[in-house]
């Protein structure tokens, strides 16, 4: 067996070669700060010097908080909101745009413009358009239309989707080139016997695009969910987890317990460790879809 192994790495050594300095990156870079992490969440900290094993304290004391279901909560809302609005609505201009004839290359570059914004200036981008009063642009045009003004973010039942519009905003454009480059991938034949059979865009979007876009948008559907559950820069830079945590997600809990209170760096890891759990198995479940769909 270990003879086997050595004619194998003799064989392809020029590939070993190759692979050697992505993997030591990889150790120090990922790995490492990872199994630090693990290591110093079961550690009371000064700073980041362990100073006294504690054991699961950090971690029983993390979920014990008055506010960790509250803010798990949170976060699942994140995710289900950020389905129901940042899902389907790149999904449908992908199709729009696909069925354009000219105007196609405006379409696309203005679609994929706000995803050169970086997330914090586009955060404070969408915080300036719902300031409270008539310092908010959107209360501004509300005034103009003769409408009441709204709180916007300081309505703990509008926070959370308002903070998903503004994040939907910023990566629209990638989730979109991802769904038209998939369209674009559909055989033209098959949009042209839709046609002669008679079918209109939305015969069209049934019988031909969605089976060749299903295991597409399931994909996509996994990676946002894996993405907004680590949601951060965007309360942090609109709301800074309010009103009365009702904005407050685990990221952002686990930097407030790392930056902004004493001596509890600890139980920052700990739930960064409890999130990452979490991840592993939302990453395993993706990891089956593209499987079965690949396979």
């Amino acid at each position: 067996m270990w003879d086997n192994f050595l004619r194998t790495i003799k064989k392809n050594y020029t590939g070993w070669l190759l692979l050697i300095p992505g993997i030591i990156l990889l150790l120090y870079i990922v790995w490492s700060p990872i199994l630090r992490g693990t290591q110093y969440s079961f550690f009371k900290l000064a700073g980041f010097t362990p100073i006294e094993f504690v054991g699961f304290r950090n971690y029983i004391e993390v979920v014990t908080d008055t506010f960790f279901l509250q803010i798990l909560g949170n976060t699942v809302k994140y995710v289900l909101w950020s389905l129901l609005i940042g899902l389907p609505l790149p999904l449908i201009v992908a199709v729009f745009i696909n069925e354009m004839i000219h105007g196609k290359e405006f379409f696309k570059f203005s679609t994929y413009f706000p995803m050169i914004v970086p997330g914090v200036a586009a955060s404070l981008i969408w915080w300036f358009i719902y300031q409270p009063g008539k310092l908010g642009l959107l209360n501004s045009l509300f005034v103009h239309l003769g409408l009441p003004m709204g709180d916007w973010l300081q309505n703990k039942d509008m926070v959370i989707p308002l903070i998903i519009i503004s994040a939907t905003w910023n990566s629209f454009g990638a989730t979109m080139m991802m769904y038209l480059a998939s369209l674009q991938g559909v055989k033209q034949e098959l949009y042209d016997a839709s046609r002669v059979d008679g079918a209109g865009l939305f015969g069209r979007v049934r019988h031909v695009m969605m089976p060749h876009m299903y295991g597409v948008i399931l994909l996509l559907a996994i990676r946002q969910v894996i993405s907004v559950f680590q949601i951060m820069e965007q309360p942090l830079a609109m709301t800074y987890g309010g009103p009365n945590n009702a904005s407050m997600t685990l990221a952002l809990q686990g930097f407030f317990y790392a930056f902004r209170s004493t001596n509890q760096v600890g139980k920052s890891l700990a739930l960064g460790m409890i999130t990452f759990v979490m991840l592993i198995v939302l990453t395993w479940v993706y990891l089956r879809f593209d499987k079965k769909i690949n396979h």
